[in-house]
């Protein structure tokens, strides 16, 4: 299982991200902006999610085709 960004770069567990796109987080008013760093990631189970928290909003779930590693 390769967990990739929307550029093609390998993510490991411990990487650094950036939201490439303003995203609405589901359930809240809160909009992640493009450019919000997420460090620490950690991988989920599926291939194309990646698990992470920002300042804002706590343990997130975001596909990886709308991250880039940082």
């Amino acid at each position: 299982m390769a967990v990739k960004d929307s550029n093609g770069t390998v993510l490991v567990d411990g990487d650094s991200v950036q939201v490439i796109k303003d995203l609405k987080v589901k359930g809240t008013s809160v909009t992640l902006k493009r450019g919000t760093i997420m460090r620490g990631i950690r991988l989920t189970g599926d291939d194309d999610e990646v698990e992470g928290r920002t300042d804002k909003v706590k343990d997130l779930v975001l596909k990886a085709c709308f991250l880039k590693k940082a």
